[in-house]
């Protein structure tokens, strides 16, 4: 049995005449990772301030695990950690001191405090530097402490706003590593604009251009976008172009970069068997057939930027 933790119903806010979000509308599983994805100005930053309880739309609703944010805005924050961009931390503070700090401001009582900082340090990996002040921390281990920081009082919810921004490979592979175990067990919204970071964490996907979503699905649907109807062809004895489209399910063919043909198929077709067969006849010289991918970055454009091709 699912149990939904966020529900978010045509939420739309307006500044004057200028809406910057219209009739924005999802929920959210326990244990699902959302990967929210919006080029800049689109009002991504506008959607997570009306989720978190920060801005109050001008209209819709957000639901946490059933309490309405506007109406019982303390009970539902309760449920919610949050990791803005810069992480909110007390830089002078120790770890175990800032940890704690943030506990006593969840709510976290005295008497489970302690626990609470040593499980959010170990799921972390932040045990081995409990003494450390902040301020001498890489910028890594300052992540690790922002997220600790808004799991400390075991949230229903996680929200984490570009937590991968300025670090370098072997801590973003850690960082990713992380969130993908929150996602076991809570619900977390992953902010960013890193596309391959969305495929590697995320269960869910939404995208959102001048204030409403082009894409809410998962992260298989996303997947399937990039699967296009083209081949890759690779012919050291190439004939003209005009010839390869005469077998039978070939749309068109076109050259690209180092030496390699493209090849668009018909919907329900795949000619790669008829290709091989008649490249191997007429002695092509075949050397590479394969399916031709379109990238993430490639999809995310096709969708945020369709109204300017249409």
């Amino acid at each position: 049995m699912t149990t939904v933790t966020i529900e978010a119903s045509e939420l739309t806010r307006t500044y004057g005449n200028n809406t910057v979000v219209r009739d924005v509308s999802f929920s959210l599983n326990k244990g699902e990772v959302l990967g929210f994805l919006g080029p800049n100005g689109a009002g991504k930053s506008t959607t997570m301030k009306m989720l978190t309880g920060n801005l109050a739309p001008t209209a819709g609703s957000v639901n946490i695990c059933g309490i309405d944010i506007i109406e019982n805005p303390k009970a539902a924050k309760a449920l919610i950690g949050y990791l803005p961009e810069q992480p909110p931390l007390y830089k002078e503070l120790t770890v175990d001191e800032m940890l704690a700090l943030a506990g006593r401001l969840h709510g976290v009582t005295r008497k489970h405090l302690k626990k609470a900082v040593d499980i959010a340090k170990q799921r972390t990996g932040l045990t081995e530097m409990s003494g450390r002040l902040i301020d001498n921390l890489s910028k890594g281990y300052q992540q690790r402490v922002g997220i600790a920081q808004a799991i400390i009082h075991n949230p229903m919810v996680v929200i984490l706003d570009e937590p991968t921004v300025g670090l370098d490979p072997s801590q973003i592979r850690d960082i990713r590593a992380l969130i993908k175990e929150l996602g076991g067990e809570h619900s977390v919204i992953l902010s960013t604009h890193i596309l391959p970071e969305v495929e590697m964490v995320c269960d869910h996907v939404q995208i959102i251009h001048k204030g409403q979503l082009v894409f809410n699905g998962g992260i298989d649907v996303l997947k399937q976008q990039r699967q296009g109807n083209k081949l890759l062809l690779g012919l050291s004895n190439a004939p003209s172009l005009d010839e390869i489209e005469k077998i039978s399910g070939v749309v068109s063919v076109t050259a690209v970069q180092d030496g390699l043909l493209r090849v668009q198929y018909a919907v329900g077709e795949n000619p790669a068997e008829r290709i091989v067969e008649t490249a191997v006849k007429k002695k092509w010289g075949l050397h590479q057939i394969t399916p031709d991918q379109t990238s993430l970055e490639e999809v995310f454009v096709q969708l945020t930027y369709q109204e300017a091709t249409q």
